[in-house]
């Protein structure tokens, strides 16, 4: 077992972040096209269950705007709006988007700047790819230290003076 110490962490971690986000394991977005009601856009990400936005996409999935929780939260909830208009009203035109060429730290900026929790990942072309959530990021760099974090005792700060059944 390699010990995991802070700078045995620390010297690994700046390589890690710097690899391209296609390493990662991306989700299929909750997508809708322009159009669609704000109550269809609601029930859509109820039905998903781990997603938190709904992207709007044109007819080649070209990004056109998000619609997230915060949005939902921030500017539907209690004010009486009508959920029958449409998500164009509402959505955020132009949103931060990041390539699969991008970087891992790229994603990490933008998350922790933006306080996003999804990032839409398009093509060369601005199609949409998937999407990628903070959890995307945090399981990738768990898994580059796998006999690390699997040798953590219960209690971080307790250390056996023997090993088990001695």
């Amino acid at each position: 077992m390699t010990e995991l110490t802070e700078s045995a962490v620390a010297e690994r971690v700046p390589s890690l972040a710097d690899r391209k986000i296609r390493v990662l394991t991306r989700r299929d977005p909750v997508a809708v096209g322009p159009g669609t009601s704000l109550a269809e856009c609601i029930r859509a990400i109820q039905r998903n269950g781990v997603g938190d936005s709904v992207l709007v996409v044109d007819e080649d999935r070209r990004l056109l705007g998000v619609l997230t929780e915060r949005d939902i939260f921030g500017r539907l909830v209690g004010t009486g709006a009508d959920l029958s208009q449409p998500v164009e009203g509402m959505m955020t035109t132009d949103p931060r988007r990041l390539r699969l060429d991008s970087t891992v730290r790229d994603a990490i900026e933008l998350m922790s700047t933006g306080r996003y929790r999804n990032v839409p990942l398009v093509d060369d072309d601005g199609s949409v790819v998937g999407i990628i959530r903070q959890q995307d990021i945090l399981r990738y760099l768990a898994e580059a230290f796998p006999e690390e974090l699997l040798n953590l005792p219960p209690r971080p700060h307790q250390r056996m003076k023997e090993s088990e059944g001695a």
